[in-house]
């Protein structure tokens, strides 16, 4: 028998076009959201500009921080953690060849309150690192560390597993995880572990299994379920993977994503997701989300979006694909009750 639904409610943030865009990313410092790259056309980066805006009720909307100092070339597919109040970017695809970006390993640092950008290269250029890729994704442990996973490199797909310290600027290649090779997939950090779910292995969208690593112990663990719509979440990539806190209790949260590609490849639209789940990490099952809708309604069915939390019980959605393969340009939040 299914667990009881979670609820939670829907508010529409904003609607403007500097967040209109996909296969960009989303990173949250306090109550203020952060998104960066993404196209508006397949194949042609929209921009390389942060763009940001608040939940804070005296917020006035998105706005664009320019930087005066080198910055990343615009791209598509990248990644962007936030740790201790800077923005961190990694990987991606652009350039005239829209290439994954060899940057030697380095990292792009972004810091919102001088908008300056600065990239971190490796202490030791000459050791093991992860090589390029765009439609990877990473996760922070909110200390010192950044982890990437998986993604798409020059051919086919990876799924391979790396720390980088942020101190030390130094990487470290874990163990692979589980199953198959795959982009487009979803991490997050709780309670000492990277959690991982979903993706697209070049055939089918990946389902039924829920991955954690438990840094500690330097081991994966698999939870599996049905992936039948009715017990856990149906197979789906490009979606969202966060962890939030409800009455105390620890959920990571997934939401819409998309099942089915499009015949088009990246071009095109596939059948798109709007239902979002939580799951229970001490009960370990799977709870649908009840949300309201009130006055803003809710967000249409979307893939290859930008999300993140805002303190400990809200989720943040910013644009992305909706299934008539128009880009989005609105922002949402999930507040848990």
């Amino acid at each position: 028998m299914p667990a009881t639904p979670l609820k939670a409610t829907w508010k529409k943030i904003s609607e403007h076009e500097s967040l209109k865009r996909s296969s960009h990313a989303v990173a949250a410092i306090g109550e203020d959201v952060y998104v960066f790259g993404g196209e508006l056309v397949a194949r042609q980066p929209k921009d390389g500009d942060v763009h940001t805006f608040s939940l804070s009720p005296q917020a006035n909307g998105p706005k664009t921080l320019s930087s005066s100092s080198e910055s990343p070339v615009p791209r598509v597919g990248a990644s962007i953690v936030a740790l201790n109040n800077t923005l961190y970017v990694f990987g991606g695809r652009g350039g005239t060849s829209m290439s994954a970006l060899s940057e030697s390993g380095g990292l792009w640092s972004f810091k919102p309150e001088t908008s300056a950008w600065e990239l971190v290269a490796p202490a030791d250029p000459s050791a093991p690192q992860p090589e390029p890729r765009s439609y990877h994704c990473a996760t922070t442990d909110g200390q010192n560390t950044i982890f990437i996973h998986a993604g798409c490199p020059a051919s086919g797909r990876l799924r391979d597993f790396w720390a980088f310290d942020v101190k030390s600027r130094m990487w470290k290649k874990l163990p692979e995880a589980p199953g198959s090779e795959r982009g487009g997939t979803s991490v997050c950090f709780a309670e000492g572990r990277v959690w991982r779910m979903g993706g697209f292995d070049g055939k089918v969208e990946i389902g039924g299994s829920l991955d954690s690593f438990e840094v500690q112990g330097g081991k994966w663990e698999t939870f599996e379920f049905s992936p039948d719509g009715v017990n856990g979440p149906g197979s789906r990539s490009v979606a969202a993977l966060l962890p939030v806190k409800v009455a105390g209790k620890l959920f990571l949260v997934t939401a819409f994503g998309e099942a089915d590609p499009s015949s088009l490849g990246h071009a095109g639209a596939g059948k798109m997701l709007k239902d979002v789940w939580a799951f229970d990490v001490e009960g370990k099952d799977w709870r649908k989300v009840d949300a309201d809708t009130g006055k803003d309604g809710e967000p249409l069915p979307r893939g290859w979006f930008g999300a993140g939390v805002v303190g400990e019980s809200k989720v943040v959605v910013v644009g992305g694909l909706g299934e008539d393969n128009d880009r989005l340009g609105d922002a949402w939040s999930l507040e848990f009750q």
